[in-house]
């Protein structure tokens, strides 16, 4: 081989890895603005921080509140000590894993201030402040040192990552070897005619009512487009292994409006 083609070689080998973005990056609160996808969703979930909670109940008719037992069965396998709840918004996550993990202290982040002033006087209420606290943080660059917690968590935030596959692999950092990773993210069922029921009521009737409630314009037609186009079930499982995560799995719930996935470090 000639000289050129032996320092081509070395041209690419030097070059920096290319991040791949979330396959749902493209699409955003607002496609008229100049932010990036973070900073819209940040100033979106910081715009409706007041009447989230009530519409996460009203619009899955309370079913959001059984997904997250469900979920946080799966961390309570390990007996965990120290949990991390990734994109904690107001803190149903953490709250709900603390009552029933009541000996573990939690570590809810979030780049929405306003939610997690939110999740803030919610602890307070029910004096909890001392096992879970909150920061404000980038899911991407977490702030934590390697294998931190005994186990990491995230209710319907990864279809919110600009970059995917960093977010994941912080969380992965972050975890203790042998600890438990558990993810709720909106799916889309697949069986007649669950699938033609829930596509409606995603597209039509949701977006009507979250923007009645929250007055926001945008936020619950995001929610529908970012989940069509979120790279779901075995997907996601395999982009779990590609950042370092062992026994990924899927379980549908609810005829699969809603996934929860489960991995080892």
């Amino acid at each position: 081989m000639t000289a050129p083609y032996y320092q081509l070689l070395r041209t690419f080998a030097q070059m920096p890895t290319i991040t791949k973005p979330n396959s749902a990056s493209a699409v955003v609160p607002d496609a008229d603005s100049n932010l990036g996808k973070k900073e819209q969703v940040a100033q979106m979930f910081n715009n409706i921080a007041g009447r989230y909670d009530f519409l996460n109940h009203f619009l899955s008719l309370g079913i959001d509140k059984i997904w997250r037992k469900i979920a946080i069965k799966q961390i309570a396998s390990v007996s965990p000590k120290s949990i991390l709840d990734v994109a904690t918004g107001t803190g149903d996550l953490a709250i709900a894993a603390s009552k029933s993990i009541p000996d573990a202290t939690i570590m809810g982040i979030d780049i929405a201030s306003q939610m997690l002033e939110v999740g803030k006087t919610k602890v307070a209420d029910i004096g909890r402040d001392n096992k879970i606290s909150f920061q404000l943080g980038d899911s991407e660059a977490l702030p934590f040192s390697d294998n931190s917690f005994d186990a990491t968590m995230c209710a319907y935030g990864v279809r919110n990552f600009e970059h995917l596959e960093n977010g994941l692999s912080e969380m992965h950092r972050v975890l203790q070897p042998g600890g438990k990773l558990a993810i709720l993210e909106f799916s889309t069922p697949q069986s007649f005619p669950f699938k033609q029921l829930y596509k409606f009521y995603f597209k039509n009737i949701l977006p009507v009512l979250g923007k009645l409630i929250s007055k926001n314009n945008t936020a619950y037609t995001y929610l529908p487009e970012s989940v069509n186009a979120f790279p779901d079930g075995e997907k996601f499982c395999n982009i779990l292994t590609s950042c370092g995560f062992r026994n990924a799995k899927a379980r549908p719930l609810t005829f699969g409006v809603t996934t929860l996935y489960t991995a080892t470090k």
